[in-house]
């Protein structure tokens, strides 16, 4: 059967810049280009850094390395109420709103607006409280697992059943933004997959699509990456984001590494039918044989078209007579060999 389409999330998170009016024309690039889903980011960031708390190595290279990274998300933030509005012109424009919670009041606010799905980021992985909090609301978690062990991971998908959740999906990622295609590592994804019998993804921080594809070729049903709609602008994501067209070629590419997949039958494609006969081959004269002769290898070729004996009527055919005159490349038949 034809494999299930990939769920594509185009991550807006905080390419906003704490704007309401970026983060609509965010949703509707989303929706424009083909993404299944945009996911933000709900947070305050008096509730996840400390005032003092550096930058990521990457941010330092994208952002003002005197601003600390409190100041920095303090900047990125959105109003509560906004993420109600940001759900709802979402389901008006009809594509998948979601977004990150890093506390349990985001996860309560979030709840409460009527997600269906929580998006868990791979910092939070190892925070096995908030893991059973947030799944405890029985809906969908998308998990990442960059930085984590396979031990953190088949304990944080352990806590998540222990609530009584099983609709889990574990996302393979890389936390180094951009990351390196050598530190991708996919192969870890079916390793989750087949150990934890979990649902699986990835979540792409490297800079072109080929470990996307790679991804959905391997069996992802989810992939995650950074949309933006400059990547010029400022703010710690959009340099490593894919702007509109980027990600449309990314959707496009992926829709047609699905197509290649197929149903997993092997058949001939009913394109492809049509060449049997100029392509395969038949038991063929190789000079002029007359009528009585017993048939040698010297009277038999291999050659196109398929409108005789298959060559897999060799065995069956040497050793008998011709029954009719066969001219040169004339095809052997049931008719002219005495069987």
């Amino acid at each position: 059967m034809q494999a299930k389409k990939v769920y594509i999330i185009a991550e807006a998170g905080v390419n906003h810049n704490g704007s309401l009016q970026m983060a609509f024309q965010l949703i509707d690039k989303a929706k424009e280009i083909g993404a299944d889903c945009v996911k933000f980011q709900t947070f305050k960031a008096a509730q996840i850094v400390t005032a003092s708390s550096p930058k990521a190595s990457y941010q330092l290279k994208v952002t003002d390395a005197k601003e600390s990274q409190f100041d920095m998300l303090k900047k990125l933030e959105l109003q509560k109420e906004d993420f109600k509005k940001l759900k709802d012109y979402c389901q008006e424009k009809q594509i998948d709103f979601m977004s990150t919670p890093y506390n349990f009041e985001d996860a309560d606010l979030l709840n409460d607006i009527g997600v269906d799905t929580f998006k868990i980021a791979s910092g939070q992985i190892a925070e096995i409280p908030f893991l059973k909090y947030v799944a405890s609301f029985k809906k969908r978690m998308i998990v990442s697992t960059g930085m984590a062990t396979m031990q953190e991971v088949e304990d944080a998908v352990h806590a998540m059943h222990e609530t009584g959740n099983n609709n889990v999906v574990i996302l393979q990622c890389n936390t180094d933004y951009p990351s390196k295609i050598e530190d991708t590592n996919l192969l870890a994804m079916l390793t989750m997959r087949d150990k934890l019998h979990v649902h699986v993804g990835y979540s792409c921080h490297v800079p072109n699509n080929y470990a996307c594809f790679a991804a959905v070729a391997l069996g992802a049903e989810m992939i995650e990456k950074h949309f933006t709609l400059d990547k010029t602008l400022p703010g710690p994501d959009h340099s490593c984001s894919l702007e509109p067209q980027e990600f449309k070629e990314l959707i496009e590419g992926i829709r047609n590494v699905e197509k290649c997949l197929g149903t997993g039958v092997k058949t001939p494609s009913e394109s492809e039918q049509k060449n049997t006969y100029g392509m395969r081959r038949s038991l063929v004269a190789k000079t002029n044989i007359k009528a009585g002769t017993v048939i040698t290898q010297e009277h038999i070729a291999f050659k196109r078209p398929m409108n005789g004996l298959s060559p897999n009527y060799l065995e069956r055919v040497l050793g008998k007579k011709i029954k009719t005159d066969l001219q040169q490349d004339e095809p052997f038949t049931l008719n002219s060999v005495d069987l």
